[in-house]
């Protein structure tokens, strides 16, 4: 996506090979997502034998000042890009120059100018969420009147930054992003400066310290002006940048440490846990958090797994079996022993009455 430095390099290309003349020719393409407010019609008619003065820039937007208004504007978005054939733009993430055997213009090409000196140029946006708009006073509305203080030109002093960020209660990398406090940082570079200055990107703003904020504002100058420097041209960022280790959320090293990619903002945001550490009652949080997590996960483990209950389950049965069986030889035993008592009684019931039978019989003879 085009921050701040790509979009300045179009505009100094601009700048340099295209203020001054006049626009020949026009054509802008039919598409209602893109070209917003105006129709195809109306904006090639307002930039058809116009002067470009100068080619002016605050956070990721640009816009033309012709010889009379209204101005054509453009806000990059996700894919927006400024090609001017045979001239390098930009090589952040692509190759600018148009060579003859590129098409030209570009499919993707929604405004192409030609100049009276023969010179060509294109905005272009394959993804269609840069919008075009022809203003009267481009920074008098929205979106451009509503951006904050300007990340390279208008930055604010580090004293007055100390105090904004200690008023903030949200988390500074989505601070970082959001364009009506500092317009021009987008994620690659908020991901950049809070890896120099060593801040999680979760961090909530007010809870920094005064060190740390100072750091954040000088990271933030170093690495806008540098890119710009170099004409946001990322095969000459410095080798140890983050920026070269961070997309496609692949697992990767910077300067020997582990690289982790968090949401933060909304936004896919690369971090390094060895140097950005929440702090203060955040960490606390972390900590007591990840303690909870510690103990569940030993709850668990003393909990019987389903084998285990199982087995326990198995066991049980088997042991209320031993039981029933127990039971059962022992009444079998006490019924046997009831049965054997029983025979032994009757018999003895037996003899008594022999003995007695006996005895009267005898008895009887006596009387006779």
């Amino acid at each position: 996506m085009p921050e701040l430095p790509e979009v300045e390099a179009a505009r100094r290309a601009i700048e340099e090979h295209c203020t001054g003349k006049k626009i020949a020719a026009c054509s802008v393409a039919d598409d209602l997502k893109v070209i917003e407010g105006v129709s195809r019609s109306d904006l090639e008619a307002a930039l058809f034998g116009k002067t470009i003065l100068a080619a002016l820039r605050k956070g990721k937007n640009l816009w033309l000042r012709l010889d009379s208004p209204p101005f054509p504007t453009f806000q990059f978005g996700m894919a927006g890009a400024v090609y001017i054939k045979g001239v390098a733009v930009t090589k952040y993430k692509r190759l600018s120059a148009v060579s003859d055997t590129d098409e030209w213009p570009s499919k993707h090409s929604k405004v192409f100018i030609e100049l009276d000196d023969g010179l060509e140029f294109s905005f272009t946006d394959k993804r269609r969420f840069a919008r075009v708009r022809l203003l009267e006073d481009p920074e008098s509305v929205p979106p451009i009147s509503e951006l904050g203080p300007d990340a390279l030109l208008e930055l604010m002093p580090v004293g007055d930054f100390v105090e904004s960020l200690s008023k903030k209660k949200t988390a500074i990398k989505a601070l970082l992003l959001d364009q009506s406090y500092i317009s021009g940082i987008g994620n690659w570079i908020a991901d950049e400066v809070l890896y120099q200055a060593k801040i999680h990107p979760l961090q909530i703003a007010s809870s920094l310290s005064k060190e740390c904020c100072e750091s954040l504002h000088r990271c933030i100058r170093e690495v806008i002006e540098y890119a710009v420097e170099v004409d946001a041209d990322s095969n000459r960022f410095p080798k140890e940048w983050l920026f070269h280790f961070r997309w496609g959320k692949r697992p990767g090293k910077v300067n020997g440490m582990k690289i982790e990619f968090i949401t933060a903002a909304g936004r896919t945001s690369a971090y390094v846990p060895e140097l950005q550490n929440l702090t203060g009652n955040q960490s606390e949080k972390v900590s007591r958090k990840k303690s909870t997590n510690v103990m569940s996960k030993k709850n668990v483990d003393a909990e019987e797994s389903p084998s285990e209950k199982e087995e326990t389950y198995e066991t049980s049965k088997k042991n209320e079996t031993a039981e029933d069986n127990k039971g059962r030889e022992k009444k079998t035993s006490e019924t046997e022993n009831d049965r054997i008592s029983s025979k032994g009684m009757a018999k003895k019931h037996v003899a008594v009455a022999k003995s007695s039978l006996r005895k009267r019989s005898k008895s009887s003879q006596a009387d006779l």
